[in-house]
């Protein structure tokens, strides 16, 4: 059974280092920074080869820093549920997300973009708080 588990593991991680691997340059960094974490702690939950589980409360902040599709989403949600069964709903990891499409201001700075998408990033997820009741 464990030996399952850590197999189940595994997939996910491997799953969500494919991705990463296919994202822009700094990825990793803006993830860490979105999580409030070192980009050591990223390498940990996101490398197959440590056993650091992904604490289930960061998959909404993983899933929009990077840009998962909605297939993507959906298989690594149940990658991960077959890795950790019943801790979805628990944590939240379940919540549903949908991709939000705007036409911005190009800064001409890649660190200004960042940090404008970044705030409207954040404005979404407190209204979306507001509006079902939240803070």
């Amino acid at each position: 059974m464990a030996r399952e588990l850590d197999e189940a593991v595994i997939a996910y991680k491997a799953m969500l280092a494919g991705i990463l691997d296919n994202r822009p340059s700094g990825t990793r960094q803006r993830l860490a920074s979105a999580l409030g974490k070192h980009r050591s702690f990223v390498t940990q939950v996101t490398s197959p080869t440590y056993d650091t589980p992904l604490p289930a409360r960061h998959l909404p902040t993983i899933f929009r820093v990077c840009h998962f599709s909605p297939a993507e989403q959906e298989r690594f949600l149940l990658a991960y549920d077959a890795a950790h069964p019943g801790k979805l709903p628990e944590a939240g990891g379940g919540e549903r997300l949908r991709p939000l499409t705007l036409m911005a201001p190009d800064f001409g700075d890649d660190k200004k973009n960042r940090q404008f998408d970044e705030a409207v990033a954040e404005f979404a997820q407190k209204m979306a708080a507001l509006v079902n009741g939240g803070e």
